[in-house]
C-alpha cells in the first residue's frame, strides 16, 4: 500500500512538469473584430474571451496538472470555433458560419460552457445579455 501511494505521489508530482502553453498575447491583433460597442465588449469580455480570444485570464488552478491540460484543451478547442482575435483573417463563408454558430449557441443557452460558470458564475449570460448580444450579432458582416 505504501509502494502504491508512493508512486502516486511521483506521478503527481512529476505530472507538474508538463506545462502546456498560455494563451496571452501582449499585443492587440492587428485581426481583431473592431468597433465594438462597449456593452457588447463587456459582455464578451466577461463570457467569452478567455476561450475566443487570443488572451485568456487563468485561475490560480491552472497552476496545477492535469486541471491546467484540461484548460488548455477548452481554450484550443474554443479558439477553434471562434477567436475575436482573428476575424479579419476569416473569410466571407468563415464570417458567416461564425455568425450562425454564434446566434445559435446563445439562443440554446450553450456558451459559456456550464463547466465554465461553474467556477465563473458572472459569466452566466442574463437575458438581457443574450438579447444585446444577438441584436449586435446581426450587424456584424
Amino acid at each position: 500500500m505504501k509502494k502504491v501511494f508512493l508512486i502516486v505521489v511521483v506521478v503527481l508530482i512529476g505530472i507538474q512538469l508538463i506545462r502546456p502553453s498560455k494563451n496571452v498575447s501582449e499585443e492587440v491583433s492587428a485581426n481583431k473584430l473592431e468597433n465594438i460597442p462597449p456593452r457588447i465588449e463587456s459582455i464578451l469580455k466577461t463570457s467569452c474571451y478567455d476561450c475566443h480570444s487570443n488572451n485568456t485570464v487563468y485561475p490560480w488552478y491552472n497552476n496545477i496538472a492535469p486541471v491546467s491540460w484540461v484548460i488548455a484543451n477548452h481554450v484550443n478547442e474554443g479558439k477553434e470555433h471562434l477567436n475575436f482575435d482573428e476575424w479579419k483573417k476569416y473569410n466571407e463563408h468563415q464570417r458567416e458560419h461564425a455568425i450562425h454558430e454564434l446566434k445559435e449557441v446563445i439562443e440554446e443557452n450553450k456558451m459559456p460552457m456550464s463547466s465554465y460558470t461553474i467556477l465563473h458564475k458572472n459569466a452566466v449570460l442574463k437575458d438581457k445579455d443574450k438579447k444585446d448580444l444577438l441584436e449586435w450579432i446581426n450587424t456584424l458582416k
